[in-house]
């Protein structure tokens, strides 16, 4: 892959998680900048196509990123995210709200990583088998009718997460915060979701942070989020929290 190849491919992650569609050639000439003809971006395409990074769904359509593509982005190519100051802020007074409403904690945090990222969920501590969900049905509003058996798999992986959670603590080093794309999620195998999962350590017991959500999801972000989450939790509970988007 060269340069301009590399470029290319970031340019339609960036465009599908955007807007879901497939990337055509003249969307990258008219909002990417490139400075060549869409007959030389569609010869690349096809080269990116062929070396399994992109995906045409449709003979006359764009292409969407494979999960090999997505792999290349978050190892080779994501830079590093760091939330803003006025979105670290925000996070700890809404943390600190909730839970001066006297909730558990799990369920505090999973309403309140709910409720910033309009997605779904979860949190617990593993060795005290407590867990807590919240927002599953925002899932439902944007799947799609061929989606239908992975939502159901994840679904019922949910319910059982606490008997999952000690393969993926397996999967983690200390202090590590890692992407598993697709078929490669832990918890549930699925190919339409992905899962950005971190773990951290207090007081000599270790807690996990993950995000589980469509493979368009905005990797850079929500790994930013999973790290800064890592920190409060760090300093305040050593628990597991799964947020499902």
């Amino acid at each position: 892959m060269n340069d301009r190849q590399s470029k290319i491919l970031v340019a339609v992650i960036e465009e599908y998680t955007k807007t879901g569609l497939p990337v055509g050639s003249s969307v990258l000439v008219d909002q990417y900048g490139f400075q060549v003809s869409p007959a030389t971006l569609r010869n690349d395409m096809v080269h990116l196509e062929e070396a399994g990074m992109l995906y045409q769904p449709h003979t006359s359509a764009g292409r969407i990123p494979t999960d090999a593509g997505y792999r290349y982005f978050v190892e080779e190519v994501m830079p590093d995210r760091q939330l803003t100051k006025k979105e670290q802020q925000s996070l700890q007074k809404e943390l600190l709200q909730l839970k001066a409403q006297n909730t558990r904690l799990t369920r505090t945090t999973a309403k309140l990583l709910a409720t910033l990222s309009g997605y779904v969920a979860v949190s617990g501590v593993p060795r005290k088998n407590e867990f807590s969900e919240f927002g599953l049905r925002s899932l439902l509003r944007d799947v799609e009718v061929d989606e239908l058996d992975d939502l159901c798999c994840l679904a019922e992986s949910l319910d059982y997460i606490d008997e999952r959670c000690e393969s993926l603590m397996r999967e983690l080093a200390d202090g590590e915060t890692k992407i598993f794309i697709g078929a490669d999620n832990p918890i549930s195998k699925t190919t339409s979701y992905s899962m950005v999962v971190g773990q951290y350590e207090r007081d000599g017991e270790k807690g996990i942070v993950a995000l589980i959500g469509p493979k368009n999801m905005s990797y850079e972000r929500n790994k930013s989020l999973i790290d800064y989450v890592k920190k409060i939790l760090g300093g305040v509970s050593a628990f597991l929290i799964v947020i499902i988007v």
